[in-house]
């Protein structure tokens, strides 16, 4: 028997069928839970059922100030995903304590935050569809509310471990305490350089950016908090053009989706001084697909990057690095732009992102 025919022979076989059947029913099911917990997160319901206890339909949507037919629609499927526990003779529902963590509160635990980008993915599938045969990819502006949905994912993680345990990586704490200029390329909403000029008065700020409606909010939250020592730039990171006047530069999950990552990653060797530091924050995964198998977030990291980040560099005319560029090329690219210290670094508050901490030698 050959290799095919064998491998036909199991394809047939009633039981792997069966399997096969029951396992894209059970993709069907989370799939749609997953739409109905990001409905959750965006409409605070999580939140409410975390604070109440046993509560009717009505008493969640009044608590909620949501309308009431729509949650009792949506506590159904919560129930029968098992979030949520029903009393049938009280009518009552409570959601699930162990849950409570992974869906509600401000920390970087709760998971439906990230599940906004089910629906992201879903709003642009069908258009995606259509690249596959034509090429080229979306621009950003064909992304409704990515901004948003990017910031406050990213946003959880900082606001919890930015300042006390992911800049100490770069062993620069003292240094920015006195004053150094820095820079945060790809800075998004730039709440992550906020919070930086927010915690070093001392030392001064810029994010870059592309996109402006991302660098209104940055600038109107720095207005908020009083921050003189912070501001924002428009400017494509590939056409970056800084010689050595930065200590310190971060990107946070920014890279792989550049244009032109490779010469993205040059200009910041060149823009920083000699002695310099690059802290670059990317999606912790292997360069080998196989090696990517067990991963438990490896189908959402290939889904959000041929639905976003591969798309967003196509549409540039750019090389579609991907979001699953792996820490193994990701460490290649930074010796070949110019780094000659990489240090690639595991955060345990942090399974999703690996943290490179890079040094540009002295002359």
């Amino acid at each position: 028997m050959t290799t095919y025919e064998a491998e036909a022979d199991v394809s047939t076989d009633s039981a792997a069928v069966e399997a096969a059947a029951q396992r894209l029913l059970g993709v069907l099911n989370d799939g749609s839970t997953a739409v109905l917990a990001s409905i959750g997160h965006q409409t605070g319901l999580f939140d409410t059922l975390a604070q109440l206890p046993p509560a009717s339909s009505e008493q969640i949507a009044d608590a909620a100030g949501l309308d009431e037919r729509y949650v009792r629609e949506w506590l159904g499927g919560m129930v029968t995903a098992k979030f949520i526990d029903y009393a049938p003779g009280a009518r009552t529902y409570f959601l699930r304590r162990e849950y409570v963590p992974s869906v509600s509160g401000p920390g970087a635990e709760n998971i439906a935050r990230t599940l906004t980008y089910i629906t992201l993915m879903g709003e642009v599938a069908g258009k995606i569809a259509g690249k596959f045969r034509t090429g080229g990819g979306l621009d950003y502006a064909e992304y409704p509310d990515f901004i948003q949905i990017q910031a406050a994912d990213s946003g959880s993680v900082h606001d919890a471990s930015l300042v006390e345990l992911i800049l100490p990586l770069t062993d620069r704490i003292d240094a920015l305490r006195a004053g150094i200029d820095v820079a945060d390329i790809g800075c998004g909403a730039g709440h992550a350089v906020n919070l930086m000029a927010q915690a070093f008065p001392r030392s001064s700020f810029v994010g870059y950016d592309f996109v402006e409606a991302a660098l209104a909010v940055g600038r109107a939250e720095a207005h908020r908090l009083g921050l003189s020592n912070v501001r924002f730039e428009q400017r494509d990171a590939a056409t970056l053009d800084q010689g050595e006047c930065f200590d310190l530069v971060t990107v946070f999950d920014a890279v792989h989706d550049q244009a032109h990552p490779a010469a993205v990653l040059r200009n910041i060797w060149q823009a920083l001084r000699p002695g310099g530091t690059f802290l670059m924050v990317d999606m912790k995964a292997s360069s080998r697909l196989e090696e990517n198998i067990d991963l438990p977030w490896a189908a959402f990291l290939y889904a959000i990057s041929t639905t976003h980040c591969m798309s967003v560099s196509l549409a540039q005319g750019g090389d579609a690095l991907g979001t699953v560029w792996g820490v193994q090329l990701a460490e290649a690219m930074l010796r070949e732009a110019g780094f000659g210290d990489v240090q690639v670094v595991d955060l345990a508050e942090d399974p999703f992102n690996a943290y490179f901490v890079a040094r540009k030698h002295t002359a």
